[in-house]
């Protein structure tokens, strides 16, 4: 079922070129100093090419909820995705939308020093200057109440969003949104899954971020389950404008 990705409505990207690609099933919206459409596709393909490829020789790698035992050399964004998940404790798939993220941001940066790469709320950001990112949590109240507001100017950041309670992504629990900061796409996309696998009622908060704690490479985290919201981390929590 097509699912409107309203929430893109409500994206600023001030001066930047804002544009979309979509490659069979992503779908990205890239903002940039300039339109490079072509060059994003180019990413797409190589890296999706990447995973398609290891998923042929391990059908298993698209299926499996549990971390992945590496097995050898791997593409770049395949180590990614296994490291991710080993961290998270799911699945490398929890990986695959920050990962490709990453990868085609980090593609892009070697042509252009500002870009930002959405892919279904997981999101790479390199900025010139700080940003405000609106968590989107469905129908809680808090939807786009709260933001967070990110630094970028001396080396990315990713923030990525999972839910239980809308998209398509798979999720065992029942968070209206769960976001996680940190330096790789691919980690925040596989914490963010795990923690909202946590939650199932707003009573579940605390435990889920005490688990995020634990994770290496998490900079912070904010889950909205209902009217409740929690956080953790060295996070700059912006009450946004309505």
């Amino acid at each position: 079922m097509f699912e409107s990705r309203t929430y893109r409505n409500l994206v600023d990207a001030e001066t930047l070129t804002t544009f979309q690609v979509v490659v069979k099933e992503t779908d990205l919206l890239v903002h940039a100093d300039r339109c490079l459409r072509r060059e994003v596709r180019d990413l797409v393909l190589e890296h999706r090419g990447y995973v398609e490829a290891f998923i042929d020789t391990y059908p298993e790698f698209m299926t499996t909820l549990d971390p992945w035992r590496s097995e050898g050399p791997a593409p770049h964004i395949i180590g990614n995705m296994i490291s991710a998940g080993t961290v998270a404790g799911v699945g490398p798939m929890a990986a695959i939308a920050g990962a490709i993220a990453e990868s085609v941001g980090r593609g892009l940066l070697e042509i252009t020093d500002q870009v930002i790469v959405e892919n279904g709320g997981d999101v790479f950001i390199k900025t010139g200057k700080p940003l405000t990112v609106g968590i989107y949590a469905g129908s809680s109240p808090l939807s786009m109440q709260v933001g967070i507001r990110l630094s970028s100017e001396k080396k990315p950041v990713a923030v990525c969003t999972s839910s239980g309670t809308l998209g398509h992504s798979l999720s065992l629990g029942q968070a209206d949104g769960v976001c996680v900061v940190a330096d790789s796409c691919a980690l925040a996309d596989a914490a963010a899954t795990s923690l909202g696998n946590r939650v199932r009622s707003e009573a579940d908060i605390d435990r889920a971020i005490a688990a995020g704690r634990s994770m290496a490479g998490i900079a912070g985290i904010v889950i909205i389950a209902g009217e409740k919201i929690g956080a953790w981390g060295n996070l700059e929590l912006i009450r946004l404008e309505k």
